[in-house]
């Protein structure tokens, strides 16, 4: 099974829509991120669907390793420090 790859070191936003569903890539090679495009094939990695409960903006995590899928709580900012 493939690793996920961070997106991006930080959260992306989304004007959600509520009863919407929505395909957040969990591979982070998906070109359209925060959403899947069918970049996971071949990775043993499948999309997380979230069904939206109201509307407004999310912020969903970018880095791919939140422990709140599909939202982000700031583990980015351990893993750049790692980086560092």
């Amino acid at each position: 099974m493939g690793k996920p790859v961070p997106a991006q070191f930080g959260p992306y936003r989304l004007a959600a829509k509520a009863g919407r569903t929505y395909y957040w890539c969990v591979c982070g090679r998906s070109k359209k991120q925060p959403l899947c495009d069918g970049s996971h094939r071949d990775t043993g990695l499948e999309p997380l669907a979230w069904k939206c409960d109201r509307e407004g903006e999310v912020w969903l995590c970018g880095c791919k390793s939140t422990a709140d899928r599909p939202f982000c709580d700031g583990t980015h900012t351990k893993l750049r420090a790692e980086r560092s």
